[in-house]
């Protein structure tokens, strides 16, 4: 049995097309990054040109992602918006907070784990998703 959706309402069809677009966006700069860490020494073999052309789609993807974002955050609701930057805040200051000292230990030896960006981004990535997870859940 084919049951047809109910039309969207203005709003909810905005926000609709415009996730779909950050969803968009966010994928095409995850493989301009792909293509950029791992394009010259699998595919392109270091060759400088080629190097330099994929860190410049990687900028490029990059903008877009931060306009898209930008634009998904405006056409959210005030209640999403201060849902979302609490979120990003505190994704933030943990990134601040672990970020920083991390490096000054790793820059006089006193750790043996090297200041890595890769696992700070995941570091502040499950921070923000589960911040963002719970201010969703505290303001239902």
């Amino acid at each position: 049995m084919n049951q047809l959706k109910p039309p969207e309402k203005g709003y909810q069809s905005r926000i609709r097309t415009s996730a779909q677009r950050l969803y968009r966006w966010h994928g095409l700069w995850a493989a301009a990054t792909l293509l950029m860490a791992f394009g010259p020494g699998y595919f392109w073999h270091k060759a400088l040109v080629l190097t330099l052309l994929a860190v410049g789609l990687d900028f490029a993807m990059g903008v877009g992602m931060i306009l898209a974002t930008k634009k998904f955050i405006m056409e959210m609701d005030e209640l999403q918006r201060k849902v979302l930057l609490d979120a990003l805040a505190i994704a933030l200051g943990v990134g601040l907070i672990v970020g920083v000292p991390w490096s000054v230990l790793d820059a006089y030896h006193v750790i043996h784990l090297h200041a890595n960006f890769g696992l700070l981004v995941i570091l502040m990535g499950v921070t923000f998703m589960v911040s963002l997870l719970y201010s969703t859940w505290r303001y239902r």
